[in-house]
């Protein structure tokens, strides 16, 4: 086994979309009639990855403010997404407090979007010697597979599969 540290660099929204939209048929609802369920789809997609992986360092990435300088090129950038859910929306302060309370770091730059945070400290983490897995289904992230950078994404029906450059 190779002692080159692991870095998994979670990428939130998608995690946390893919988990709410995984109960949209049974949403999971608390005793105050909140809808629970991106909070236990994604807290079962990031203690799957740390019971499964042990990772050595771990980080869960977020958008704030979206990306400014891809609104500046092109004004239309996700101008037909649907308004995010309300089940979503209210569920990320939860989420942030559980991640606190875990000690897990959350990173998060004004003005960029959670894959601009995770390939940017993908690269960084390659100079310094690290593996890095980026935990997201976002295919997107393909385009940052490098010999020490691979995507990790979880597959429909549980699991994960390791992307790295090969599958790509």
């Amino acid at each position: 086994m190779s002692d080159q540290k692991r870095l998994f660099l979670v990428d939130a929204y998608a995690l946390i979309f893919r988990g709410y939209y995984a109960f949209i048929k049974n949403p999971r609802i608390n005793s105050k009639g909140e809808d629970t369920s991106a909070i236990m789809g994604f807290m079962n997609s990031l203690l799957d990855v740390i019971k499964r992986e042990r990772p050595d360092h771990l980080a869960v990435c977020f958008d704030k403010g979206g990306s400014a300088d891809r609104i500046e090129m092109y004004e239309e950038y996700k101008a037909n997404r649907d308004e995010t859910p309300e089940g979503i929306r209210t569920a990320i302060p939860h989420i942030c407090n559980i991640l606190e309370a875990m000690h897990i770091p959350i990173m998060v730059k004004e003005g960029f979007e959670a894959d601009d945070v995770i390939g940017t400290l993908s690269r960084q983490a390659e100079k310094e010697g690290y593996k890095t897995y980026m935990v997201t289904p976002d295919k997107d992230f393909a385009q940052l597979v490098t010999e020490n950078i691979f995507m990790y994404r979880p597959v429909f029906g549980g699991g994960y599969e390791t992307w790295g450059i090969p599958e790509v």
